[in-house]
C-alpha cells in the first residue's frame, strides 16, 4: 500500500512526465493490488492550488475530483481525529506546512510509504518515501 502526496496524485492522474519512473512503477504496482491511497486533504490542497491559479487541471475541479473517486483500486483516506492529532504530535523536527504534516501523519498511522518528490518529506526520518 502507498499514499500519494498531492503533487504525485496530480502528476499521475494528468500523465505528467514530472512523475519519476520509480514513482510511476510503484503506483502502477499498487493499483494492480488495490493499494493506492490518497489523503482526503489532497482534495482540499488541489482545490486551494486551483483557486489561486497555481495548478491547471485538465478539466473542471469537481469533475477532476469525481474522476479520481471513480478510479478502481484507489481509496481516499479521511482525515480523522487520530490523524489530525498525530499531525501536530509528529516525532522529531518537521516543518510546519499543515498539508504535509497531515499526509505524513496519515502515512505513519497506516505504516505506508509516501510517493513524493518533496525533499522535506524525504529528509524526515520517521516516514518512508518513494520517488
Amino acid at each position: 500500500m502507498i499514499l500519494l502526496d498531492t503533487h504525485a496524485l496530480i502528476w499521475w492522474f494528468e500523465g505528467s512526465p514530472k512523475l519519476s519512473l520509480a514513482a510511476k512503477a510503484a503506483i502502477e504496482n499498487a493499483q494492480r493490488l488495490s493499494r493506492v491511497t490518497i489523503s482526503s486533504l489532497s482534495c482540499w490542497e488541489i482545490a486551494l492550488l486551483n483557486a489561486h491559479g497555481r495548478i491547471h487541471l485538465s478539466t473542471e475541479l469537481h469533475n477532476w475530483i469525481t474522476a479520481i473517486q471513480k478510479l478502481r483500486r484507489v481509496r481516499f483516506i479521511p482525515v480523522d481525529n487520530h490523524i489530525a492529532v498525530a499531525s501536530v504530535e509528529l516525532p522529531g523536527q518537521f516543518h510546519k506546512d499543515p498539508a504535509d504534516r497531515i499526509i505524513v501523519a496519515t502515512a505513519i498511522t497506516m505504516n505506508i510509504p509516501v510517493v513524493t518528490v518533496d525533499h522535506k518529506i524525504h529528509a524526515y526520518p520517521h516516514v518512508r518515501t518513494i520517488w
